[in-house]
């Protein structure tokens, strides 16, 4: 009985919560009622999100992978976080320039960032933060016995393609992710329960290798985000490596491509890190670095400098966190008070950065490095039904872009606007262009523009085996969903057959360091032009519709012409294929209603030929059934018409 006592109660698996950070990592769990981090035998909760790859095989994480950092820079992978989901060809990726990447061999290689370790090893940024996940789980099993599933954080900001590459990364650690959640949502879950305050919030989170600020409203357990914004590759690194750059020149190294530049890099940014630190209590710190070519040097650093340094990075917040503010329709006076979260805002400069934006002081009640993780743990504790006084939490976020599909002429539809509350779903019916139409090519995009070629492409797919029928006819529903991690499904089906696809979208890598920022900067800057080219190429599509179709009635109801009227009608179509030609949205809506009097006439015929031939025969009750049916297609077509 007693052996039972002892164990029965630890191997309940336990739910966890996990703050997967770009320069540190930590896991939490909820102890009676309160969440806590699980620290390891040094009393750390903070473990280093390094990865060190022995020759021989051994994966290494955490303290020990960052000081064999100088030794092996190459072998040793830090801020693999920045890289999740992106390409080997994207700019950020050969910033950082201390890793040696792997030449990409084929499409697919090229679509994923993978690094080098070792003569013959390559790993991709997922496995990297899969030995980080694995060695978390380790040690909460260490105090658990027994782990059971996890929330894991990750930046509002991150794409569909980053928040898939977290999730896979988590299933090859051997978790069960029940749930990704943005990084400023935890901060204001475990701070609204700890504090139990109401009211309009804003949480600044500025991480070693991300920033997100999301303004969200605490309401009786009702957490509700307003707004979400940032830059998925901007955070305490960009400090770091400024000030590695003056450290560089001082200690005359020229950056190449050479092991031994790449261990000075190493070297200058390790240092550079810690004078951060130190400048967080002092005012001045010196530094004791290599100089190529044999000696050392002492820099002394000071606070002033350092600040005048970072002012550019933090003042990069301040634009992000202003369209927050706007997005949500507030203004900073409304606000109730400001969290703070990540490492990165212990920084003097940026605190006081944040007193002035806002026009108040931050919050400081939890450690701003821990209280992600707290959060994810209280989600984890909701999610497995364990929490005893979590029945009234409701957390509602939002997307932070838009998500739509490309129309004719190229235009960017939006079926879901960004700033829409997750989960979320939205459906739109399209039709058909022209006759006999057996397939649909989807284009799945993202962005704020009005062209689809100003956004960001998702995915492509064709929903085939649609019979052919009459342009308008076929009705084609596009239902997307998105799901509580911010993952997108799209699914299509045509409504007259049934035939359906359902593809769930993974782009294979994602925005670059200023797509997101650009994305939104253009469409307000680029809206009154981009309603205008929206305007001509709905225009263009709407007037090659009407010319294709008076000319297929041309060659079925010739004989209904009068003298000179086909001469007048061919004209009058000239004159809208060359509006369409010259790219003018009002010539063209001028032809098309020169064109449209130029066979009125005649269409007027046509409607007495079609009636008389109709009611050749047939009854008065045929007659009824028959203009009940005439307006049953007309309504179908004038809807369609209208949802294209």
């Amino acid at each position: 009985m007693s052996f039972l006592e002892i164990f029965d109660p630890a191997a309940s698996p336990r739910p966890i919560g996990i703050d997967l950070g770009t320069t540190n990592s930590i896991v939490a769990r909820m102890r009676d009622g309160d969440p806590c981090a699980i620290r390891d035998c040094d009393g750390e909760a903070l473990m280093p999100s390094a990865v060190f790859y022995e020759r021989s095989g051994r994966v290494i994480v955490g303290r020990e992978a960052m000081r064999m950092a100088a030794a092996h820079p190459t072998d040793t992978i830090v801020s693999a976080k920045r890289f999740m989901g992106k390409g080997a060809d994207d700019p950020e990726t050969q910033r950082l320039g201390t890793f040696d990447f792997a030449t990409p061999e084929g499409p697919e290689d090229a679509r994923t960032v993978r690094f080098r370790v070792g003569p013959e090893r390559v790993v991709t940024p997922v496995e990297v933060s899969a030995e980080i996940l694995k060695a978390l789980r380790q040690l909460a099993e260490d105090e658990l016995r027994s782990v059971g599933a996890a929330v894991i954080t990750v930046p509002a900001y991150f794409d569909d393609a980053q928040r898939q590459a977290t999730k896979d990364a988590g299933k090859l650690a051997g978790l069960e992710v029940l749930r990704l959640l943005n990084e400023p949502t935890a901060a204001a879950l475990a701070y609204g329960l700890d504090q139990k305050q109401n009211g309009l919030f804003a949480v600044y989170d500025l991480g070693g290798g991300t920033f997100d600020v999301t303004i969200l409203r605490l309401d009786d357990g009702v957490f509700q985000v307003k707004s979400t914004g940032g830059d998925s590759a901007l955070g305490g690194d960009d400090m770091d490596r400024a000030l590695a750059e003056v450290l560089l020149r001082a200690m005359h190294v020229v950056v190449d491509e050479s092991l031994a530049s790449r261990e000075l890099v190493r070297l200058a940014l390790d240092a550079a890190r810690q004078a951060k630190h130190a400048l967080t209590e002092r005012t001045e710190v010196d530094l004791s670095l290599p100089v190529k070519g044999g000696g050392e040097t002492t820099v002394r650093v000071t606070r002033e400098d350092f600040e005048a340094l970072i002012a550019p990075i933090v003042a990069k917040t301040g634009v992000a966190c202003r369209r927050a503010l706007r997005d949500a329709g507030v203004s900073a006076a409304e606000l109730n008070g400001i969290i703070l979260v990540g490492g990165s805002t212990r920084v003097p400069h940026v605190a006081r950065f944040v007193a002035e934006l806002f026009g108040k002081e931050p919050l400081g009640n939890i450690d701003p490095d821990l209280v992600v993780a707290y959060g994810a743990a209280i989600q984890a504790d909701l999610l497995a039904g364990e929490a005893a006084n979590g029945a009234g939490i409701l957390l509602l976020d939002v997307l932070p872009l838009s998500l739509g599909i490309e129309t004719m002429g190229g235009v960017a539809e939006k079926v879901l606007p960004r700033n829409t509350t997750i989960p979320a779903g939205a459906k739109q019916v399209f039709t058909t262009y022209t006759d006999n139409q057996t397939g649909f090519e989807l284009h799945i995009v993202q962005g704020e523009r009005e062209l689809a070629a100003d956004c960001r492409s998702l995915a492509h797919f064709t929903l085939r085996g649609i019979p052919p029928m009459v342009a308008g006819m076929a009705r084609l529903e596009v239902a997307f969903k998105v799901d509580a991690d911010g993952l997108l499904t799209v699914a299509a089906k045509e409504l007259t057959t049934g035939v359906e696809q359902e593809i769930l979208v993974k782009p294979s890598y994602g925005l670059t360091d200023d797509e997101v920022e650009d994305m939104l900067l253009d469409a307000l800057e680029y809206g009154e032009s981009d309603m205008q080219l929206r305007q001509l190429a709905e225009r263009k599509v709407e007037a090659e519709r009407i010319v294709k179709a008076t000319e297929q009635a041309l060659t079925v109801d010739t004989l209904l012409l009068e003298p000179g009227e086909r001469e007048h009608i061919d004209s009058a179509i000239a004159d809208v294929r060359a509006a369409v030609l010259a790219g003018n949205s009002a010539l063209i809506q001028a032809r098309v209603e020169d064109l449209d009097q130029a066979t009125k006439p005649w269409a007027g015929r046509r409607m007495d030929f079609a009636i008389a031939k109709a009611i050749r025969g047939k009854g008065v009750d045929d007659l009824d059934r028959s203009v009940a049916h005439a307006r049953g297609v007309d309504a179908h077509v004038d809807e369609h018409a209208r949802r294209r």
